[in-house]
């Protein structure tokens, strides 16, 4: 099993491409490519030869670039079975539970809808790296476009029982905002205060946020916390089933 070198490549207003190489077979990947100028500049500065693209799901700030790419490059396009048809380009189709092997290094496959119907996630255990796309952010997590507050909550679960020293690697640089959101509903937050603070000075440095990971979300991230007790107090809704908690905590965020 080998572990993946991984560059951040940020495009448009805010979105985060990721490419990635598998040192063992040499074979190279990308995360869910908006466009495809900034990919091809990177790949030919490291010397690299795209051959797979990685994607989450259909929107086109994650596929926009798929087939172009493709074209100019030959590589081979994976993305949700469930959701091929809106996937440009797709050659590989996966599932829950699916392991997709990458060279040296293989990624578990997990469904996660709630932002979409389709929205699949990867996680690189010997990498320690998780490619979630629009479901979790820092501080946040992706509006439910297509599914409803039960199934994006059951997502997030998935993520729940992964090591804390995963790397979470989302698409957006949103986390300064959802950081802002983050503390007007869970003030009490200790830990969460501290690290809007780091947040806010990084980002007066014009430095990325992402990746963080797991162990900060469980602790600071209230979309990852609807089942804690403190959280759905200040929410006034003490005792209530964590989905309850989750849309509410959802709906205030979508006019915050």
């Amino acid at each position: 099993m080998s572990k993946l070198e991984i560059h951040q490549i940020p495009v448009l207003s805010d979105n985060y491409v990721y490419l990635f190489r598998d040192p063992d077979s040499g074979q190279v990947g990308v995360v869910d490519p908006a466009v495809a100028g900034p990919v091809l500049d990177k790949l030919k500065e490291l010397g690299w030869t795209l051959t797979h693209i990685i994607n989450t799901h259909h929107h086109p700030d994650h596929t926009g670039a798929n087939l172009e790419l493709k074209e100019k490059t030959g590589c081979t396009i994976v993305g949700a079975k469930n959701d091929a048809a809106r996937i440009p380009g797709i050659d590989i189709k996966i599932e829950d539970g699916d392991i997709f092997e990458f060279g040296g290094a293989t990624a578990k496959v997990f469904e996660v809808p709630g932002h979409t119907v389709g929205h699949i996630a990867y996680w690189f255990a010997e990498s320690e790296a998780l490619f979630c796309g629009d479901t979790l952010f820092a501080l946040g997590c992706g509006r439910l476009f297509e599914g409803t507050p039960a199934q994006m909550w059951k997502s997030i679960g998935k993520f729940r029982n992964l090591p804390d020293s995963t790397r979470v690697y989302c698409a957006h640089e949103y986390t300064e905002a959802n950081g802002r959101f983050a503390v007007s509903v869970d003030p009490k937050n200790d830990a969460l205060k501290k690290r809007f603070a780091r947040i806010v000075e990084m980002r007066r440095n014009k430095q990325p946020t992402v990746p963080s990971t797991l162990g900060e979300e469980k602790a600071t991230n209230p979309f990852m916390r609807a089942d804690d007790p403190v959280l759905a107090s200040e929410l006034h809704l003490s005792g209530a089933d964590p989905v309850e908690v989750f849309a509410e905590t959802r709906r205030r965020k979508d006019s915050f």
